[in-house]
């Protein structure tokens, strides 16, 4: 899971609106306009599920995003793939196109370009970031990886189980194909009978693309913008010094610049809804404040793992390996963001660990 639920306040409440009363069964599709289709995969995880949307083309159907690779998803693709009559049927795949990286986006992607034989497209940096996770399905843990988890807190035990786990990103992804068509900001993109234009985001993952066709006043805005949840945004392993919170908010400013408020808002999870620019102003808040809480913690010297009860409402724990690295990538990414400003300072003591502070 790379989200987080959140306590949304009445006001926003009022501000989102939902205009479908329920989402797609299971194994069924709801269209929602013209040529367009939401099908929703299930998930094995906390979030359990994700949206797929379908575009009828001339020669059968555009995919965006595909499900984890599972069992279940393979069945309701199976379901989906074999339906006729109306709704008209995904009897065919033309092309899989993903937003980003993440298993629950891509996990199926390779599955169904190799069953149709058609074309992936990505953005480059997400891509590549997802062959060199994938390659790292069954070896050992690299001690950089080791001491970044040290150096945020981690105890031992922690660092056992993260040891012990390390690998498994590539098992819920059927390896990708060889070569893909790459999907770059701001470029037009025709997909069925209308145009789209590629959006790029970032700090949920490194080069998010969303989808934006001004003729039907879609948004397809993945994990960048969702209605009830906010999407994690995390430092790694790979690139420990990364300041991804600022990606985060300069994506909110574009998304708000390029795409109107009367689009209906097409998620990768939770439901369809309207309020676009209302929601984008309800998650930067929730950052502003989570920031300001994180700057009265850091009074005293604190590690990325003492900051934790500053940003999140529920207890982490080591006893959750999954959370506790999803909540230490999102603290250093705080961290990081207020040290690059000059609002914190990092020291790195003999114990082995950064303690951070106010400058």
């Amino acid at each position: 899971m790379t989200e987080r639920t959140e306590d949304i306040s009445n006001s926003t409440r009022s501000a989102l609106r939902y205009p479908y009363a329920e989402p797609p069964a299971p194994g069924s599709t709801i269209e929602i306009a013209p040529g367009v289709r939401w099908l929703r995969m299930p998930l094995p995880w906390a979030l359990d599920h994700i949206n797929v949307w379908l575009i009828d083309e001339s020669e059968g159907c555009a995919v965006i995003d595909t499900g984890a690779r599972t069992d279940a998803a393979t069945a309701v693709w199976r379901t989906i793939l074999a339906q006729g009559g109306e709704p008209r049927a995904a009897s065919r795949v033309t092309r899989v196109l993903v937003t980003h990286m993440h298993p629950d986006h891509v996990g199926m992607a390779g599955w169904l370009t190799r069953a149709f034989d058609c074309r992936l497209w990505m953005t480059r940096t997400e891509y590549f970031n997802c062959r060199v996770a994938a390659a790292d399905t069954g070896r050992e843990a690299p001690a950089d990886a080791l001491e970044f988890y040290r150096r945020a807190g981690w105890g031992e035990s922690a660092i056992d189980v993260y040891r012990a786990r390390f690998g498994r990103f590539g098992q819920h992804i059927h390896a990708l194909p060889e070569s893909f068509r790459r999907l770059q900001d701001g470029e037009v993109v025709r997909i069925g009978a209308h145009d789209w234009r590629v959006i790029v985001g970032m700090g949920h993952s490194p080069e998010h693309a969303c989808f934006y066709c001004p003729a039907l006043k879609l948004f397809i805005s993945g994990d960048q913008v969702l209605p009830r949840i906010s999407s994690n945004v995390s430092v790694y392993p790979i690139e420990p010094e990364a300041d991804p919170m600022a990606q985060w908010y300069a994506s909110f400013d574009k998304l708000q610049r390029e795409v109107p408020d009367d689009v209906l808002v097409l998620p990768s999870h939770n439901d369809c809804f309207y309020g676009l620019h209302a929601r984008i102003e309800r998650l930067r808040q929730g950052q502003d404040k989570s920031l300001a809480r994180l700057r009265a913690t850091l009074a005293e010297p604190r590690r990325a793992v003492d900051v934790f009860g500053a940003l999140f409402a529920r207890r982490i724990g080591e006893d959750d390996l999954g959370q506790m690295s999803l909540a230490t990538g999102e603290s250093l990414a705080c961290l990081n963001y207020l040290t690059y400003r000059g609002e914190v300072k990092r020291e790195l003591r003999d114990d082995g660990m950064y303690w951070y502070s106010r400058s």
